[in-house]
């Protein structure tokens, strides 16, 4: 199954690439020198419907398909990876669990605000010390009149310190194993979340990651998601889709790479002549391209398939995994292409080469999503 995009699906991402060529490409390399969160943008984003794609006109979304969403993250990626990341927790892990779960109540309380970015959102489940085996977490959810108390520690959450509202789990039932979790909608909001100071990361420099620790943090009863103990299944819930929308960030970054190259290889002169007439550049651009058009259509296959309602665990799993290998070793290439001005700031491969490494590990790592792939073939 391969879609045929139809005229509004072209529209979007036409629309996707227009502003993210004109409005975020030209302000990337200044944001991830100096690690500046790119506010206005986000809020540009959100008037045009891009923070919450998938979500229904009635809460406040722009109401579209999910290939339509995965086509719009690609050309924001292309621009400026780290606006991507934001744009994709967002609609990925904010929206969608609440849509997915959330009583009519909850979804007009918090997804009017997250889909038009007046407020951001983001996802409280890695600890720590849980990080893949997310059933090891150790935050305490405790009883209290009129709702919870939150005591624990969070890692690596995404917009943590900028956003305010956060899908998050923690054990009201510590005797009940993975069946002991539940899932929260917390307002960041309160003294009893504290943020810690942004991770100093490789790349993805301008999208802010921080330590949360939770300090009777408190969760009224209404905003909790789903019924008690249905904490993974909500974290779990939306993995096919956040899967994808990871490979969708890594096809975006792959393509600003191999655009990169082809314009150095026609440009730079070696022994006489432009390298992309030596052979050996030749066979890096032509392998580049051959897996871009894999993983393009992987991840497109994938899209299509959950727009359609159908089961994509495997098709998503797999698009993500070899579409963010695939990404790192594009822009590997690039580097190499590049040759000493690949490994210098002045030329954009270096950002996209410390910008793709976190795509095989956020999201599920490669490991786990052979392990997905591989369970699901041996049903």
């Amino acid at each position: 199954m391969f879609p045929v995009f139809t005229d509004d699906q072209i529209a979007i991402r036409d629309a996707a690439r227009d502003f993210a060529m004109s409005e975020i490409d030209p302000g990337a390399a200044a944001r991830d020198a100096s690690g500046e969160f790119p506010q206005a943008i986000l809020k540009q984003l959100g008037e045009m419907g891009f923070l919450g794609m998938t979500v229904p006109e009635a809460y406040g979304g722009a109401g579209v398909d999910f290939l339509s969403y995965i086509l719009a993250l690609e050309q924001v990626a292309y621009a400026d990876a780290s606006v991507a990341v934001t744009m994709s927790v967002n609609n990925s892990v904010a929206c969608a669990p609440i849509l997915a779960f959330g009583t009519e109540a909850q979804k007009q309380t918090y997804l009017k605000p997250l889909a038009s970015g007046d407020v951001l959102g983001g996802f409280m489940l890695t600890e720590p010390d849980a990080g893949s085996d997310a059933a090891a977490l150790k935050t305490r959810a405790t009883k209290v009149d009129g709702g919870w108390r939150l005591n624990g520690a969070k890692a690596w959450i995404t917009n943590g310190g900028v956003g305010r509202y956060f899908v998050t789990m923690a054990r009201t039932d510590p005797d009940k194993g993975k069946k002991g979790i539940s899932a929260f909608i917390l307002d960041a909001d309160q003294a009893g979340v504290v943020m810690g100071r942004p991770e100093e990361k490789m790349g993805l420099r301008s999208s802010k990651t921080v330590m949360v620790a939770l300090e009777d943090a408190f969760v009224p009863e209404d905003a909790m998601l789903g019924k008690p103990g249905d904490g993974l299944k909500v974290a779990f819930g939306g993995l096919d889709g956040g899967r994808i929308g990871i490979a969708a960030q890594a096809l975006g970054i792959a393509q600003r790479a191999m655009d990169e190259s082809l314009a150095y290889a026609k440009a730079r002169i070696s022994f006489g002549k432009p390298i992309g007439e030596h052979q050996m550049i030749q066979t890096y651009l032509a392998e580049m391209e051959a897996h871009l058009q894999a993983a393009r259509l992987l991840v497109y296959r994938a899209a299509a398939l959950k727009e359609a309602g159908k089961a994509c665990t495997v098709e998503a799993a797999t698009a993500k995994l070899f579409t963010t290998e695939s990404a790192v070793w594009i822009c590997d290439r690039a580097v190499q292409i590049h040759g000493g001005y690949g490994y210098s700031r002045e030329y954009l491969v270096e950002r996209l080469y410390r910008d793709v490494r976190v795509t095989t590990i956020y999201e599920g790592t490669s490991e786990i999503q052979r392990m997905v792939i591989a369970r699901e073939l041996l049903k």
